[in-house]
């Protein structure tokens, strides 16, 4: 069992810019997945820190973007290369037919 200082430490460790949860995680002399435990444990007030009536209730609508028009999609062609073995499959797909070309790779990759 492991002291609450020293779950904190863990996690302000987790912190510092570039480190990874592993790298912390064998310095600690800990799992992974234990410290990733600690961390989202951290990120939770406990169920009576926030009454019940401050609680968040249903859905919050955010506004969002519109798509952009057909018309301003990229004019510029999908280009893909497939290798299998020695074969070499170059293809050039219209960018309008995005959606069909999607489908004829999951077709092809199959």
């Amino acid at each position: 069992m492991h002291s609450a200082e020293f779950k904190a430490q863990a996690v302000q460790a987790l912190r510092q810019p570039g480190v990874s949860m592993a790298a912390v995680a064998m310095a600690q002399g800990v799992n992974a997945n234990l410290l990733r435990r600690w961390v989202h444990e951290r990120a939770q007030p406990p169920d009576d820190a926030v009454p019940a009536s401050d609680q968040p209730v249903g859905f919050i609508a955010l506004p969002m973007p519109a798509p952009p028009a057909s018309s301003t999609l990229s004019a510029e062609p999908i280009c893909i290369e497939v290798r299998r073995g020695a074969t070499t499959i170059a293809l050039t797909w219209p960018a309008s037919a995005a959606d069909a070309c999607a489908a004829w790779m999951r077709e092809l990759l199959r």
